[in-house]
């Protein structure tokens, strides 16, 4: 088969792995598809972390299990070689006696990591690697950024004002268009969690959760570096995992879990102790101070941010990012960077 060949199947692949985005963490987004003489028999993603695979989902697709044999499987992430909370999929694959492998990247989880890609050749099983590397690296960007840097995949979001002004101290000012906020709450839905500072609890007393947009409320991480809320704020109602992030030793909160950090080591710890506690994505909604200490510090990968068509003349200025390689879309009368640090 030519490469467009193999680019047509991957990118089906692709298209199934994104169905599980915001339930598969913290394993990766797989999509997989098996064919035979240039058509597809069976296809098959990970839906959620500790249910089946993308591989296993695929093979049990297919109806005539004779062809297999004599198929090519297409999966946008090198198949697994290690017992988890499922088996190996390599030892699947070579259990069915399929003849081709195309992947689209490889795993740089250490326990994988090319011992897939290994083990399969090992058994006379021909593999292609790297079909649409790019694509298939961009999809996993939270799952590589978590194994390569040790860290939750981090994105800043605000809304600023057409004139540069994030709002107005002790003001409730509306920047963002109804389409927007409903984006906001998708992208909630989305990521593993959502970070923001105590003054934006003290000042909006959020619920940090999805609303009304048909999806999973997010971990609610809360900065409360000095101990300042208290219990009877919305994010203590207990209808979503709450994390406190806190530098007070004595500190107690309700329906919350507790990561104590030291104040000179303070950011450096509470992503350390995310990453332990396997939170793969991060959405930062601020504010300021929040957004800024991320920004200064370097720690970030992507930024979203709402422009409204509106102006305020005075008030807090946002953040100060380099907009480079940023993407612009039109949401209404709302404008959203997208930039890719």
């Amino acid at each position: 088969m030519t490469l467009e060949t193999h680019q047509k199947f991957m990118h089906r692949c692709l298209e199934l792995a994104a169905k599980g985005l915001g339930r598969t963490a913290p394993n990766p987004l797989v999509g997989s598809v098996i064919v035979h003489n240039e058509l597809i028999i069976g296809e098959g993603y990970h839906h959620k972390c500790g249910e089946a695979h993308a591989e296993v989902n695929a093979i049990t697709s297919v109806k005539d299990e004779s062809l297999l044999e004599k198929s090519t499987l297409y999966i946008n992430l090198e198949p697994c070689s290690h017992f988890g909370k499922t088996p190996p999929c390599v030892d699947l694959i070579i259990d069915k006696r399929i003849k081709r492998v195309v992947i689209g990247m490889q795993d740089p989880f250490s326990k994988v990591n090319g011992e897939g890609i290994r083990k399969l050749k090992e058994k006379g099983i021909e593999v292609i690697c790297d079909v649409l590397k790019e694509e298939s690296e961009q999809l996993n960007k939270r799952f590589i950024t978590f194994h390569t840097k040790q860290r939750p995949y981090i994105i800043l979001k605000w809304a600023q004002s057409f004139d540069g002004y994030m709002g107005r101290e002790g003001e409730n000012v509306r920047i963002s268009n109804e389409e927007s906020r409903m984006l906001n709450y998708q992208w909630r839905s989305e990521e593993d969690a959502v970070l923001v500072g105590s003054g934006t609890i003290i000042t909006d007393n959020p619920q940090l959760n999805v609303r009304d947009f048909p999806g999973r409320n997010p971990i609610r991480i809360i900065i409360d570096r000095s101990g300042k809320l208290n219990n009877n704020l919305n994010i203590f109602d207990g209808s979503s995992r709450t994390i406190i992030v806190t530098t007070d030793k004595q500190k107690l909160y309700k329906n919350a879990e507790i990561i104590r950090v030291n104040e000179h080591t303070f950011i450096e710890e509470t992503l350390a102790s995310l990453h332990q506690l396997q939170i793969q994505s991060i959405l930062i909604e601020g504010g300021k101070n929040i957004l800024e200490l991320f920004i200064k510090t370097n720690l970030w990968d992507e930024a979203r941010i709402f422009v409204g068509s509106n102006e305020l003349y005075n008030g807090i200025t946002a953040p100060a990012i380099t907009f480079e390689n940023k993407h612009q879309t039109n949401i209404g009368d709302n404008y959203l960077f997208t930039i890719i640090h």
